[in-house]
């Protein structure tokens, strides 16, 4: 499990880089990627309802329905798939879990949180989901 993300995020994330190893436009569903990622059927369901929302997903109901990429791979940044499941607010919380860590109320690990999560989720904006699949190693990862 993620330190920083969701697990539905943790999911949408695998999810997404499971469909960037596709053909572009090529249809999955979401039986395949529940079953090669093993992540909860219908719990998936509702992450790819939501990602379909947000513009990162089409589907096609029916037999031989599925989802793909709303927008090449190379396109799609891990930072957007991040903002559509746990929101942008992710960038604003405190390590330590204080609702009142600011600047004006700093927590002891604010300064030093500051710039780790500034340089984090930089390189999460600039990384997009074609080069991540491309570099996968986990084995069952790798879209059949």
């Amino acid at each position: 499990m993620s330190i920083f993300f969701s697990r539905q995020c943790e999911y949408a994330l695998q999810s997404i880089i499971y469909l960037a190893q596709k053909k572009q436009g090529e249809m999955t569903t979401i039986k395949e990627i529940s079953s090669h990622l093993n992540i909860p059927f219908h719990f998936l369901g509702k992450i790819f309802q939501k990602l379909s929302h947000k513009g990162l997903l089409h589907s096609m109901k029916g037999v031989s329905g599925g989802f793909w990429l709303a927008k090449p791979a190379e396109e799609i940044v891990l930072m957007d798939i991040i903002i559509a499941i746990d929101g942008s607010d992710i960038m604003n919380l405190c390590v330590l879990g204080y609702s009142e860590c600011n600047v004006a109320a700093p927590c002891p690990m604010h300064n030093e949180w500051k710039t780790t999560k500034e340089n984090f989720f930089a390189s999460l904006s600039k990384k997009n989901i074609l080069d991540v699949a491309k570099d996968i190693k986990k084995d069952g990862y790798k879209a059949a």
